[in-house]
């Protein structure tokens, strides 16, 4: 403990708070901040850096509730844990991480979180996501940053340790697409199929994808009443993004829009069926095509999509109907 009393420590002169000690020339901080005083190594010999570092210690400790100094990671993960927000599946992988935080990280439990170093997270990244995908890693590193963000926020700590750690990059996915002759062999082959009961809910479905160049998450959601055939366009929900947008309804669509609204109610869905990834497979394995996504969008048809996205692009956020 540091005791000016003796001789061995020097007070610097014109820096308040500010000592060093004598055997072995390091330099340390003593300073009383709100009735309480501080005492802290400022790991320098040198006097220019010793002063810097004494007045980056004192505007933490103005930044820095005393009363949370010695709060640990996990108190704070609880906490940020209890304002968790989304899907059940999403604050279920979340949990899942916060868990993995405090049993593996050295200190979690016991530590102050103030202690906490950028080179730690960095090693407990690489070692319990750095064999996994760039998704599992960035979703542990954004966790970790919003929860220190949190305790920043929250006056726990002065700054957040993973703000500099970056994201791994994604790599972007390589995904055959069809020509429009293959597509329109497809959807012929699925609908072929008489003796699969949901085999035209199926060729509905896919030849739906290919034509509007939708996922099949937006599409199994449609119903009549997001469809405007006066004004020509469909409006789709989002579930990733929770948010809406319209497409235009285009001529090659039209014919197939029409008949699937034919006779259904307002909130009727308009597909049988919510995947079409098993009818697809077998159909591309039948006709000795490759195995072509689910997501399957005509070069001209995803063309016309963007086209009409950037003629329209005052009516491309829209409020999904109630």
């Amino acid at each position: 403990m540091l005791n000016i009393s003796q001789n061995k420590w020097e007070k610097v002169s014109r820096s308040i708070g500010l000592y060093r000690y004598a055997p072995t020339g390091r330099y340390f901080a003593r300073v009383r901040y709100k009735g309480k005083l501080y005492r802290k190594s400022l790991e320098t010999n040198d006097s220019a850096i010793a002063k810097r570092r004494l007045g980056e210690f004192n505007r933490t400790l103005e930044r820095t509730d005393a009363a949370s100094g010695n709060k640990s990671f996990a108190a704070v993960l609880d906490e940020y844990s209890a304002t968790l927000i989304g899907t059940k599946s999403t604050v279920e992988d979340k949990n899942v991480i916060i868990d993995k935080i405090k049993t593996t990280l050295f200190g979690a439990e016991t530590l102050p979180l103030r202690l906490l170093k950028p080179s730690q997270i960095k090693a407990w990244l690489a070692t319990h996501y750095g064999h996994k995908s760039a998704s599992y890693y960035n979703s542990a590193l954004m966790l970790v940053r919003d929860a220190l963000e949190a305790a920043v926020r929250d006056r726990v700590i002065a700054e957040n340790a993973a703000r500099d750690i970056k994201y791994r990059k994604r790599k972007t996915p390589i995904r055959l697409t069809p020509t429009f002759e293959q597509f329109k062999q497809i959807v012929a082959e699925v609908r072929a199929q008489k003796f699969n009961q949901v085999s035209e809910h199926s060729s509905d479905l896919i030849e739906f994808l290919g034509l509007a160049g939708l996922g099949q998450a937006e599409a199994a959601s449609l119903t009549p009443s997001e469809v405007d055939l006066d004004a020509g366009r469909i409006i789709v929900y989002r579930h990733k993004t929770d948010a809406g947008f319209a497409i235009p309804i285009y001529p090659q669509l039209r014919p197939l829009i029409e008949r699937l609204c034919a006779g259904k109610k307002h909130d009727e869905r308009l597909f049988a069926v919510k995947e079409c990834h098993k009818a697809l497979r077998n159909a591309c394995k039948r006709l000795g095509f490759p195995h072509f996504h689910a997501s399957i969008v005509a070069p001209n048809v995803h063309y016309s999509r963007n086209r009409a996205r950037r003629r329209r692009e005052s009516d491309r956020t829209v409020a999904r109907p109630s």
